[in-house]
């Protein structure tokens, strides 16, 4: 097998990937045929989790690979030391022909599949360290020395790209946050390590009523529902469906009723193991007045940003004057205000202002 690897091609797929996370799969298509590879796959090595961009030829293999735990006790693993220090790693840095002869890995798992040779490849950036996993059939036999050295120099030119991918991931979820802020959701960002990465200011407010966070977990006054949510987060972390979700959770406060948490996964956010993001807390406040956000007001009835203000504050039951006093305006202006809002929404009484912006709050 040539080691003149197509080092031009790999590098182009991979930053492809990264801008447009919908085409690792094909990256690792692209990959696979450019180093002789049966199949490719790509791993988060600090994060065993299981939805990995990877080629139609291990489909079955990976189903088998993740249904039977194989994930969880993968010997390649092993491997991470020699792949942080030298770039690229394989079977025979670590085990005799007799060992894997002997092991379950390979013979139970692996050789049933067709397959038994691999090279890992690193590609880290800062806090960013992922394996490149070629794989080569029984047939196809181990990737040569001068492949293995051809493959360390492709993993010193393409260690940007997890670094590229973490940046503009996060970039993803800040946006999706920023959605969410939109729409008067609480939502909060869970890492591929399950502590919280990102959230919205309505998330925020709700730390003033008893949401914490606990050595950066999302968590509650009460330790059995802090303990539900985080078994909550660890399953859906875990699961092989890129659309999933869990049960709501209740997280009990000292005043009022619990909160209501719903974790998630939002497709564009936690497109796969390697997304910063990995799942989406959504938080319900039961006791919260529920306002149509102020920035659909003014695009709905071209009110003024202090006049959208003004309306959502008397649409979640406060009195002009209440109202007033939180703007800081006098009573008088905010009757001035007011005015202006009923011409522009069609409305005549402060009951019918607000039976209309009802049907405004988000659901």
């Amino acid at each position: 097998m040539s080691a003149a690897f197509d080092f031009a091609a790999i590098e182009a797929s991979l930053v492809e990937a990264a801008v447009d996370p919908t085409r690792w799969d094909e990256a690792m298509e692209r990959v696979a045929q450019a180093t002789g590879s049966f199949g490719a796959l790509l791993f988060d090595v600090d994060r065993h989790l299981p939805i990995l961009p990877r080629t139609r030829s291990v489909a079955r293999s990976f189903e088998v690979y993740v249904k039977d735990g194989w994930l969880e006790r993968d010997e390649r693993f092993r491997l991470v030391p020699f792949l942080r220090s030298r770039g690229v790693a394989t079977d025979e840095d670590l085990m005799t022909s007799d060992d894997v002869a002997r092991h379950p890995y390979f013979q139970e798992f692996l050789a049933p599949c067709g397959l038994r040779w691999c090279a890992l490849v690193k590609i880290a950036a800062g806090d960013a360290f992922w394996s490149l996993s070629l794989q080569r059939s029984i047939a196809q036999g181990p990737f040569s020395r001068e492949e293995l050295q051809g493959l360390k120099v492709l993993s010193d030119r393409i260690g940007s790209v997890a670094a590229l991918a973490t940046m503009l991931g996060l970039a993803r979820a800040d946006a999706a946050l920023d959605a969410f802020s939109a729409s008067g959701t609480a939502a909060v960002m869970i890492g591929n390590d399950g502590t919280v990465l990102r959230m919205n200011g309505a998330a925020e407010s709700l730390q003033a009523r008893d949401l914490v966070t606990n050595g950066r977990h999302l968590a509650s006054i009460d330790k059995d529902a802090t303990n539900a949510l985080n078994a909550a987060l660890h399953v859906l972390l875990r699961s092989p469906h890129l659309a999933s979700s869990m049960p709501p959770a209740s997280l009990p406060r000292a005043r009022g009723r619990p909160l209501i948490a719903y974790p998630l996964r939002v497709a564009n956010v936690t497109y796969n193991s390697l997304a910063p993001c990995q799942a989406v807390v959504i938080l319900v406040d039961p006791d919260a007045k529920r306002q149509p956000p102020e920035i659909h007001l003014q695009t709905s009835f071209s009110l003024t940003s202090a006049e959208a203000r003004l309306a959502a504050m008397l649409s979640s039951g406060d009195t002009l004057e209440a109202a007033a006093a939180k703007c800081q305006i006098s009573y008088q202006t905010a009757r001035n205000q007011l005015k202006a809002v009923f011409a522009k929404t069609g409305t005549h009484r402060q009951s019918e202002l607000v039976s209309l912006l009802a049907r405004l709050v988000p659901s």
